[in-house]
């Protein structure tokens, strides 16, 4: 029996739902923060119910204020926000869906507008004033005399004066174009063409020709950055495409260099190369390498070399002398030896150069309570020493710092298990206690929960190969929140939440990610109506180690992580307080992948879910099928790569797949695609398994549209509710 959920014909009791979800999706989401390169202006982007704006404010006081003024929920993000040197602009893009595997760069239309918003870079006073569009286009630099911005348009690059709306092409080369950066003196412009099976760094002059092309090879260059006095790069060089195939179920090194180069064109020196091992591989975590050069020579970067993504530092000038001499001494090996500057388990991730190049700011996992490996905090360290610092311990949450340009103050995103995200400040001097101050409190509605929110307690696991598996639990009656109906001694139905990505973790607390902040909402809906909820950090997250986030036979190579999940089920059968026979599930994304997993093989466990957007069948998702399209050469194991991809998909388990489930996808999907739904919809049907379906048109994975948000998880909640607590199910 299938039941459709059409997005303006929900069920009278749907509605009910989404009204009284409503007031748990009622917080202000602030991202984008971003410090001016001089002086003490920030800026920021806000999500108010789906109204996109732009803050700024000012030091001392860093008294908040709104500059622009967009009053609708059209599903319009900002994005690249920036300050001029001068402090005197604000540019931002506007548009776009930038958290998609493909077509980021195209318009959005969740609002059904007749003639859909074009991405486009834009600008405006920070004094205030008007918007002003410079131009459809994406990724803007502002030049460093705060007169010019450079930004990406059909993948190649463009630009217009700040007060001027007459873009020109400024140059154009072969493949797409990205990573522009000016030189410190503005009169360069450095970029990558990635031309599909290599990339290679090109210099561009404005008014002259011809584009300059820095140590052009084989391989794929990318990421660089200049030194301090625009002599010179440093980039990181990767294999590029190619090569006798190997085995597509045994993980191999993915083996990484850093080079500098004389921008005159000299030979490239070999500053480091990577282990060549599994833990040496390109970093597969926020930012990838982090390479910045920062003040006195020293080049900074990140690897997971050690078990955890830590920041390291090398001398530059080391090895520019040996250079010089002709010797180049020590390259063959690799060079300077770096300095491990984050000792510690924990990760790094959000981090940034200060503006006067001396000091990484970054988020951590850190910090001497046993619970802050499930939080972030605000870490600190020089460039050329280990003295890191937890700038803002304690119970709460925070992330993606910036210095201001006048090294006085820290900003970032500070939020707790109760009060939502919210931009805040810190002095620096005189301050041992490390107070800070949380901006824009007045931005939470009056009606938002905020006092009922329950405290997520951590707990762990093991699954049943051994790993030990980290989860947080939601209980309605914890930190203030009222009983659920089932508090009275009853035994309560529980729900295993699966997060995307697959790497992220979930937090004791709200979530960086504004999708994830959406989740962390629907669980303290779902515990206020009195669910157990299990927010389970399965194998293949970050924020525990190498092993457990890259681990063996996992998602399409035997999906490892599945047992995890498993677990987590198991894990609540075993409480005391849960119906063993009212146990659901449900996740987006990778978490929709995990959830009609989860039905498929133990329907006995799980009794009904709620998938979001899940991959169901890796060979229809993956470049699997095609991979050796038109090649004589395959793989070693490529017949069991494919069949073991098939095994790992819900839709092989087709046949004991027996619990109800809702399907919920938006149609404009651009990171699972929509045919992934539309596929297993078909295959339940003729199987006869209830469902239930929901499609949101033109809206994409990210839910741009805040009514669109609202509706889905009050969905997820109704499904549940009907399931397990007024005579449904099993």
């Amino acid at each position: 029996m299938r039941k459709i959920l059409f997005l303006l014909l929900l069920p009278l009791q749907g509605l009910a739902q989404r009204s009284a979800f409503l007031p748990f999706k009622k917080y202000p989401f602030p991202t984008e923060l971003a410090a001016a390169p001089a002086g003490a202006r920030i800026a920021w982007a806000m999500d108010e119910e789906g109204r996109r704006n732009v803050y700024v404010a000012e030091g001392p006081a860093f008294t908040p204020r709104k500059l622009t003024d967009f009053s609708e929920d059209d599903g319009q993000e900002i994005t690249s926000l920036s300050i001029s040197a001068d402090g005197r602009w604000v540019v931002f893009v506007r548009g776009g869906d930038h958290g998609a595997n493909w077509e980021s760069g195209l318009p959005v239309n969740p609002a059904a507008d007749t003639q859909p918003f074009k991405v486009q870079v834009a600008c405006i006073p920070f004094a205030g004033g008007a918007v002003k569009y410079l131009s459809a286009g994406d990724h803007p630099v502002i030049s460093p005399d705060s007169k010019t911005v450079a930004f990406i348009k059909a993948d190649q690059v463009w630009g217009t004066a700040l007060d001027s709306a007459a873009a020109t092409n400024l140059f154009t080369t072969r493949g797409s174009v990205s990573s522009l950066q000016w030189s410190p003196d503005g009169k360069r412009l450095l970029f990558v063409a990635n031309r599909t099976d290599h990339a290679i760094i090109g210099i561009y002059t404005p008014g002259s020709s011809p584009i300059k092309w820095i140590a052009p090879s084989f391989y794929r260059d990318e990421v660089p950055q200049w030194s301090g006095d625009g002599s010179r790069i440093v980039f990181v060089r990767r294999p590029g495409e190619g090569g006798a195939p190997d085995s597509m179920l045994v993980r191999q090194p993915e083996p990484w260099s850093i080079y500098i180069a004389d921008t005159a064109g000299g030979r490239p020196v070999l500053l480091w190369k990577s282990s060549l091992t599994l833990r040496g591989s390109f970093p597969p975590t926020d930012g990838g390498a982090n390479l910045h050069w920062a003040v006195g020579n020293r080049i900074v970067f990140l690897t997971y070399v050690d078990g955890w993504p830590h920041l390291y530092s090398l001398d530059a000038g080391v090895e520019a002398a040996s250079a010089a001499r002709g010797t180049a001494a020590g390259a063959a090996s690799g060079g300077a030896k770096p300095l491990l500057l984050t000792p510690g388990n924990f990760m790094c991730e959000h981090i940034r150069l200060s503006a006067d190049r001396r000091y990484l700011i970054f988020s951590a996992n850190a910090g001497d309570d046993p619970g802050d490996i499930e939080r972030r905090h605000v870490g600190m360290v020089s460039v050329d020493k280990p003295d890191m610092e937890v700038m803002t311990p304690g119970k709460g949450l925070e992330w993606t710092p910036v210095l201001t340009g006048d090294s006085r103050t820290l900003a970032f995103i500070s939020a707790t298990p109760q009060r939502p995200p919210l931009p805040a400040v810190m002095g620096l001097a005189d301050n041992p206690r490390k107070n800070f101050t949380v901006l824009c409190a007045d931005r939470i509605p009056a009606d938002f929960p905020q006092g009922t929110l329950v405290t997520p307690r951590a707990v762990t696991f093991r699954a049943s190969d051994g790993v030990i598996v980290h989860a947080d639990l939601f209980e309605a009656g914890v930190a203030g929140a009222p009983p659920g109906p089932a508090a009275k001694g009853a035994r309560r139905p529980a729900i295993v939440y699966v997060h995307g990505g697959p790497p992220r973790q979930m937090l004791l607390g709200w979530h960086y990610s504004d999708y994830y902040s959406n989740a962390y909402a629907s669980n303290q809906y779902l515990a206020s109506l009195g669910f157990v909820v299990l927010a389970v950090n399965y194998r293949l997250g970050i924020g525990y180690g190498y092993d457990f986030h890259q681990p063996a036979h996992a998602g399409p190579a035997g999906a490892a992580e599945y047992k995890d999940i498993k677990a987590a089920g198991e894990w609540l059968r075993r409480q005391s307080d849960v119906d063993t026979a009212r146990i659901g599930i449900y996740g987006g994304s990778y978490g929709g992948f995990l959830t009609a997993l989860a039905l498929a093989r133990d329907s006995k466990l799980f009794a009904a879910g709620v998938d979001f957007h899940g991959v169901h069948d890796w060979l229809a998702q993956s470049s699997l099928m095609t991979a050796f399209k038109d090649k004589y050469e395959k793989a070693p194991d490529y017949d069991k790569a494919l069949k073991t991809a098939w095994l790992s998909s819900p839709v092989s388990a087709i046949d004991t797949w027996k619990s109800p489930v809702l399907i919920i996808q938006g149609d404009d999907d651009r990171n699972v695609r929509f045919n992934q739904s539309v596929d297993l919809v078909n295959r339940l049907e003729k199987k006869g398994v209830p469902i239930e379906t929901m499609v949101i048109v033109d809206d994409t994975h990210h839910w741009m549209n805040f009514a669109n948000s609202v509706t889905v998880y009050a969905a997820a909640a109704d499904f549940f509710t009907r399931q397990f607590m007024k005579g449904g199910g099993k």
